[in-house]
């Protein structure tokens, strides 16, 4: 894979819209390099050279054949105090899609090169504005779905994840520095330690990583949401359900078995959270090939789904293909709904090993609300986490992460064994490494393009 920003030139003067795409009252063309005012001084009525930092001024913006483009404020950041390190312009123009265009053409002409995805933050990560991990929280807080999400996106962007892995970082070097001293300098002891106080140390960071690690489920659920599927054997009312969850008409209802034939598929906010519902086709045995095909995907959909709503018809209790279902699906993440509570219905059968469940009329759509807390209170066994709380909500870092406790822990295991100090300095090499990947003290190039080329063009 090529690297997106090499060969990487120090101060070299890139352009772009940062705002997005379409008509809006205002658009921002952004410059920044070393020559940024350079660039802005050939386009711009006024004199940008001897604007104060961080000011702004009205002008025209006008081609190098002196027409005009648009009316314009202009906004002027000297380096190192912007937000890439660098001198940087940005210019105000009219937002619509075509003057935005011709403002951005014109400074392109004039000696600026068209920024790549990311590139005005991968310069701050380079210039030192940002570590790595608050790079990538510029694109979560972005793309940021819900408060959760923004909140943690906003917390890794102020620091708190790289101030955790800043402190594992310096309590593992005073570790491995021991035992390199041991490597080099082996008929001198370790008078000054012990190994019982050197595993006991390394022990306490492990513990601290792993501690970390386990918030990823949490992390993801606030950047992701989570998945919720409806299964249930045909018409127990899934559609129905779906349709009262979303509080439209989404999926078509019909008391004919066999209606829905693929997976529907939609989204609900529920107590802050984005929810992807998913309605599947009834299960049951059928010899029709369209529909056995539905089936099928639905049972692919209830592997794969965070939660499950497995739906049970209260007029008719549990019946013979019910049982199929009560036994495949887990019981941790699948809320039992008895539907059609509005009509006559027989006792409802306790399921002892399924301990969530909901009695509810999808019609009538009564029994919503408890269905909503019960959701929550499956999503957040131990409760939701505080805003305090520092969460993992990247798969790169969770793997390193990941890789980092290995390492310590082999170290930890070789502390047991009396292993070779070598090895043990090799693996504490490892895990300071890893953890060096979170923050981009030791990131390779291809990662490093793997994780700006997702940003949007601007930014």
């Amino acid at each position: 894979m090529d690297f997106i920003h090499q060969p990487y030139v120090p101060g070299e003067t890139i352009a772009a819209i940062a705002t997005p795409p379409g008509e809006g009252g205002v658009a921002i063309v952004r410059i920044s390099g070393n020559q940024a005012f350079d660039v802005a001084k050939k386009v711009f009525s006024g004199p940008v050279h001897s604007y104060k930092s961080h000011t702004a001024h009205y002008g025209q913006i006008r081609d190098l054949n002196n027409q005009f483009i648009d009316d314009v404020l202009l906004l002027v950041m000297r380096g190192p105090r912007s937000y890439t390190g660098e001198d940087t312009v940005e210019v105000q123009c009219h937002g619509g899609s075509l003057i935005t265009r011709h403002v951005l053409e014109v400074i392109l002409k004039a000696g600026a090169r068209a920024a790549r995805p990311g590139e005005f933050t991968f310069k701050a990560f380079m210039n030192g504005k940002l570590d790595l991990a608050q790079a990538e929280a510029v694109q979560s807080l972005i793309g940021a779905k819900n408060e959760y999400a923004l909140q943690a996106a906003e917390s890794q962007l102020k620091g708190s994840l790289s101030a955790k892995v800043l402190g594992f970082q310096e309590r593992l070097t005073l570790i491995a520095a021991i035992l390199e001293a041991w490597v080099d300098f082996p008929e001198e002891g370790l008078e000054f330690t012990t190994l019982e106080e050197i595993y006991q140390d390394l022990e306490a960071v492990v513990v601290d990583m792993q501690s970390l690690f386990n918030t990823f489920r949490d992390g993801k659920i606030l950047q992701e949401g989570i998945s919720l599927c409806l299964v249930g054997c045909p018409n127990v009312g899934k559609s129905s359900l779906m349709n009262a969850l979303l509080d439209k008409e989404r999926a078509i209802v019909s008391h004919f078995p066999g209606t829905t034939r693929d997976i529907v598929e939609d989204e609900i906010r529920l107590n802050g959270l984005n929810l992807r519902l998913l309605d599947t086709a009834g299960i049951r045995v059928t010899d029709e090939l369209v529909e056995q095909e539905g089936i099928r995907r639905s049972k692919e959909a209830m592997g794969q789904a965070d939660l499950i709503l497995l739906v049970l018809d209260a007029t008719k209790g549990i019946e013979e293909q019910d049982h199929f279902l009560l036994k495949e699906v887990p019981a941790a993440k699948t809320i039992v709904i008895w539907n059609k509570i509005d009509l006559p219905h027989v006792s409802l059968p306790v399921i002892a090993h399924l301990p969530y469940v909901v009695p509810l009329s999808a019609k009538q759509k009564t029994g919503l609300d408890r269905l909503r807390q019960v959701i929550d209170s499956v999503i957040w066994k131990e409760g939701p986490p505080s805003k305090e709380e520092v969460l993992i909500t990247n798969v790169r870092h969770r793997e390193a992460l990941h890789l980092s406790i290995q390492a310590g822990q082999n170290v930890l295991s070789g502390l047991k064994e009396n292993i070779s100090p070598e090895f043990l300095s090799l693996d504490m090499r490892q895990c300071l490494a890893e953890l060096g990947k979170i923050i981009g003290t030791n990131i390779s190039e291809d990662i490093l393009s793997a994780i700006f080329s997702t940003f949007c063009i601007g930014k």
